[in-house]
């Protein structure tokens, strides 16, 4: 019989990893199993006013390849799109502040800009550089601890946490430094100048025309597309399955009297000697149980549910997952009559949690992607973030009041009152964010090396080596590799039995 894998979730990690192995394995079986209604996991449309906008993650990371490189496989080369602009703002201290342009990650390489944003005390503090403790880290650390010690406590609440609260949901005193922030952790390790590291950094990077590389892309229609774009393109092997919980995984072995066979060398991660079985995935109701007996599974879905599901195969991998927090967050989107808006400066804004603030971050559609601005020209579209790590209490205000308090903060960092929305909607995204906390390396260590003991099991996902959409692209793909490694090598030992 042709082999059969089973992809457990249909997030971006798990349809790149279906359509990739189908594509390596045109005569194996490939079931997606989505456990929600639909797919695509936080790339999300909605219809607002009558348009459909994201709701979800709104752009990718053009300087790493994997989203450019998937976009244009898919056919869909000339929908990427580059924002009209990226001159975001910090709301801080009542004003509106420009994002002060040479930083990395909110690192200052200079004092140029941060007027307002930080006192004259502040900035002298930042100037006057101090060495950590010992002179270099000999291991993780948070970023709000780093960078405190070294350039003060204000360049972390004012400029770092806004811009890890936007990214991670998270906050600066938790989150690693070492999977969060690689370029300060190297200098971590050296104990070089922060300001040296960031003006290195923000050397823009060029195309080959010689022109400033996009920082960010997205794609004509919304980033929601890209899930759309990649179910019309898998293989006619895929079968996806929507509605479907998977409530456990066990090996098995292998049946029609192949019996288990010796593990022919470590080509796929298993030691000399392991054996190769199969695998029992249970799934649906309690009430109506269905085991599908498959030959490999990839999990792509979030740590938790990765970490219950894999218990009994790969258990230190399950307890490393157990230990990732997550956070909890939502898109508040918003259509306003145009005649009655002000005007809007730049990108958006980022707010700092020690404002006090229930919104994050703000994002002006309309000036960041040109098809939005095209969507409807008596309307404006505005997306308000809000919900870090520990505020799940304010996600569950209704509706309507979470839209009220939007409007009313978004006046409030603009000076002036806004109309009342044309349209609004909610998404909530519950536990979506991975918080990358101090061990975040060394627990993804442990997780691979669980992991490949058990030959034809992988793992796919934002919780691994980064929440972005280029880096989840990343993880599917990489366990597809390995899946198709385990399968032909696995098919190459039947076949000299």
């Amino acid at each position: 019989m042709p082999p059969r894998i089973v992809v457990i979730g249909g997030g971006l990690a798990g349809l790149v990893a279906a359509r990739d192995v189908a594509l390596a394995h045109p005569h194996a079986e490939v079931l997606l199993l989505e456990g929600t209604d639909r797919l695509g996991g936080k790339l999300r449309l909605e219809s607002v006013a009558g348009a459909l906008v994201d709701v979800g993650a709104e752009a990718m990371l053009a300087r790493r390849p994997e989203g450019l490189e998937l976009v244009r496989e898919l056919g869909a080369a000339d929908e990427l799109v580059s924002p009209r602009t990226t001159a975001a703002s910090i709301w801080s201290r009542g004003a509106l502040h420009p994002v002060p342009r040479a930083t990395l990650m909110g690192v200052p390489s200079s004092l140029d800009g941060l007027d307002g944003l930080l006192t004259g005390e502040e900035q002298e503090r930042l100037a006057a550089e101090e060495a950590w403790p010992g002179g270099v880290v000999d291991g993780d650390v948070s970023v709000g601890d780093y960078i405190g010690a070294r350039l003060g406590r204000a360049v972390v609440d004012r400029l770092i946490d806004p811009l890890l609260g936007g990214v991670y949901a998270g906050r600066a005193d938790q989150l690693s430094l070492a999977a969060t922030m690689p370029a300060v952790w190297a200098a971590a390790s050296t104990g070089e100048s922060l300001a040296e590291v960031a003006r290195r950094s923000v050397t823009p990077a060029l195309a080959a025309d010689g022109s400033a590389r996009p920082v960010f892309a997205g794609i004509r229609g919304g980033m929601g597309r890209l899930p759309e774009l990649l179910v019309a393109a898998l293989p006619d092997n895929v079968i996806v399955r929507t509605s479907t919980l998977v409530r456990g995984i066990e090996q098995i072995s292998r049946a029609g009297g192949v019996g288990p066979l010796d593990h022919p060398g470590p080509a796929t991660g298993g030691a000399p000697g392991a054996q190769l079985r199969a695998y029992r995935v249970l799934a649906g109701p309690t009430i109506a149980a269905e085991h599908i007996d498959a030959d490999a599974v990839i999990v792509a879905t979030p740590a938790r549910a990765a970490s219950r599901l894999l218990a009994g195969l790969a258990p230190e991998a399950a307890e490393a997952l157990a230990e990732i927090p997550s956070a909890s967050s939502a898109v508040v989107t918003m259509s306003f009559p145009a005649s009655q808006m002000p005007d809007l400066p730049g990108s958006g804004f980022l707010v700092p949690a020690i404002d006090g603030h229930l919104v994050k971050g703000a994002t002006f559609s309309g000036n960041k992607w040109a098809w939005t601005a095209e969507l409807d020209p008596d309307a404006v579209f505005v997306r308000a973030s809000i919900g870090r790590v520990g505020e799940e209490a304010l996600l569950q205000r209704p509706d309507d009041l979470l839209v009220q308090q939007c409007v009313a903060e978004l006046g409030e960092a603009l000076g002036a009152s806004l109309p009342a929305p044309l349209d609004s909607h909610v998404q909530r995204w519950g536990g979506g964010l991975p918080q990358y906390t101090v061990g975040h390396l060394d627990r993804m260590s442990r997780v691979r090396t669980s992991i490949a003991t058990v030959p034809g099991l992988e793992v796919a996902g934002a919780a691994y080596d980064g929440v972005g959409i280029p880096a989840v692209i990343a993880t599917g793909r990489s366990a597809a590799r390995a899946v198709t490694a385990y399968l032909s090598l696995a098919a190459k030992a039947v076949a000299a039995q």
